[in-house]
Parts: C-alpha cells; structure tokens; sequence
C-alpha cells in the first residue's frame, strides 16, 4: 500500500502543478489576446472568467444599468468591450458569484469604472415652433433684463426657446456641451395658463441654473442654488410650484 499511496501522492502533486500551469498559461493569453469585438466573442472571454448559466449576449448604451441579466441573456454596456481583464472577471463574478460579499464587490467595480464620454447620449434639446418665435423673443427680452439686475450682466447669451412638449415641467435647464450649447426652455401651457410673471419666475430659476453651469458649479438644487435664488428673490425650491 505504501508504493502505491506514494505514487498517488505523486501523481497528485504533478496534477495540481500541471493545472496550476495550464491555469498562468490560460491567464497569460487572456491578457495577450486582442479585446473582444463583438457580444458573442465577450460572452465568451466571460465564460472562460467563470460566466455561468448565460447563453447570450446583447451590447447596450445604457448608462443606468451598466450590466444585468434575465433567462439567461446577459446585457453589457459596450465601453466594457475594452475593459481590462479584472473589470471583466468583476462582470462574470457579479453574475455568477458565489457569495453575496463576491457579487457586491464586484457591482461596486462595475459602478465605478468609467465609462468614456464617446458614448454619452448627445444633450436633448428643444426647438421653438414657428408660430411661437414672438414668445420666444419676449423671452429672451426678459433674460437680458434679468441678468441685468440680478446677475450685473455677467451670463452668457443663451438658446431660449418655447416648448410645446413639456407638459409636467414649467422650465428646464440644459448645459453646455462641446456639440450643443446652453439652452433654456419654457413651457408654452406653462406661459398661456400662468402668466408672463410667473413664466419670469420660472425663467429665473432656470437661470440660477446657467448661472452654476457658467461659474463651474454642479447644476443641482443643493446649498448655492438655495443661497442664489434666495439672493434672486425667488423660493429655493427644487422646483417651481405655481399657486
């Protein structure tokens, strides 16, 4: 017995050296190979990673939900087309982890990895009808008297346009952008069921907005926009509310 026990205990060890190898091997040409092009070639660099119980792949450009999956069809944002290998270990381990603390560290990686800015969805902006271009040119009057008075003339010219989509929202900030400039809209229901003065207050909320934008600032509702459109003489609310 002691021959042979001696011989499995050998044959045993050269096993594990020779998986260990196979293994840096595997590794090593992971690391080497061209990045996948495709959905199907990252399915399968995902499964050599440890993917289980996904049979396909689809690319997507949605920038909330980075990765998910449901029977069995795996969805991935396209920037990880280029990810390193540990990113993409960290998808196969979110998917197919074993243990909780697993799959929450790698969400956490895949939350934080940047995703470059060619796939950004190019800003929305609204157009003014022909038939309220006059509403639109008021408009614009009122900003240059408003940033006169409240802001000594220091914003920018800006895009203001009447829209006739916005139903729920009164006004609407859009930032700059290197393809789009700044635009500020007004609801047209907004401006025939308010009223120019409360269509004033709407627009001077949209300009603290510009404001943060042309200064640096976060375009949020947080400490300076209160500060400013308290300064502006409008409530600092994170949205206007008509009476």
């Amino acid at each position: 017995m002691l021959p042979a026990l001696n011989a499995w205990f050998r044959g045993g060890r050269r096993g594990r050296v020779a998986a260990a190898t196979n293994a840096a091997q595997f590794a090593l040409a992971l690391d080497e190979a061209p990045p996948p092009r495709t959905a199907d070639e990252l399915l399968a660099r995902l499964i050599a990673l440890g993917l289980r119980d996904v049979t396909a792949c689809r690319l997507t450009t949605n920038r909330t939900v980075l990765v998910s999956w449901r029977h069995g069809v795996l969805r991935v944002h396209a920037a990880f087309l280029d990810a390193p290998r540990p990113m993409l270990r960290a998808i196969a381990t979110f998917v197919s982890g074993r243990t909780r603390a697993l799959r929450h560290a790698a969400r956490a990686a895949i939350v934080a990895y940047p995703i470059p800015a060619s796939f950004a969805r190019p800003p929305r902006r609204r157009i003014t009808a022909p038939d309220d271009a006059p509403l639109a040119a008021r408009l614009a009057a009122m900003h240059g008297a408003l940033n006169a008075r409240w802001f000594g003339g220091t914003l920018g010219p800006v895009a203001i346009v009447v829209s006739r989509r916005m139903r729920a929202r009164l006004g609407h900030y859009a930032v700059s952008a290197p393809d789009a400039p700044a635009q500020i809209a007004i609801s047209r229901r907004h401006l025939r069921g308010h009223g120019w003065t409360d269509a004033g207050e709407t627009l001077l909320h949209e300009m603290v907005h510009q404001w943060q934008d042309e200064t640096g600032q976060p375009v949020d509702h947080g400490a300076a926009f209160k500060r400013k459109a308290r300064e502006v003489g409008i409530p600092p609310r994170a949205a206007r509310v008509v009476g």
